[in-house]
């Protein structure tokens, strides 16, 4: 491993309110179909599209989870948490709020809204409430997520 400081900001270099913002991605059929064989999630709703046509959204619609998944990615490529962190601890109170369609482009908008420290751990605790938003800028669904990053080390 490198001795190289990590690209990540550790625990102490995050301050409340913060505002983190994510790249976007638009998701894609293939998504859907390699999530679906994945997950082993084949509810027509995202695989059938006669029957998805006749449903309430009147198209199919991506995976709430492969979404999610997405945008778990997108907040790992910011790089605040490059070679920082110590865990994924928690998702907690997620809604998915409108539906996302194959062609819609995602995008995280996380903000600090927590910060315990665990110096046994060697880091702390930070709550990210978490909005993801779709090309039209409406919120497809929300919550807030619990990672554990790394101390600052001793100089």
């Amino acid at each position: 491993m490198e001795n190289s400081r990590p690209r990540g900001k550790y625990f102490e270099e995050l301050a409340l309110s913060q505002m983190i913002y994510t790249a976007s991605r638009t998701v894609t059929e293939a998504d859907v179909v390699g999530f679906a064989g994945l997950s082993g999630d084949f509810n027509q709703i995202h695989i059938d599209a006669r029957y998805a046509a006749q449903g309430p959204f009147g198209q199919r619609v991506a995976h709430g989870l492969l979404v999610l998944s997405i945008i778990s990615g997108l907040a790992v490529q910011t790089g605040v948490m490059d070679r920082t962190v110590i865990a994924f601890r928690e998702i907690a109170d997620w809604k998915f709020s409108k539906p996302v369609f194959f062609g819609d482009t995602v995008r995280g908008e996380m903000e600090v809204v927590g910060l315990k420290p665990f110096p046994r751990l060697g880091g702390g605790a930070v709550d990210i409430a978490i909005t993801v938003k779709n090309q039209k800028d409406e919120s497809v669904m929300s919550g807030k997520w619990v990672i554990l990053l790394q101390s600052k080390p001793a100089a």
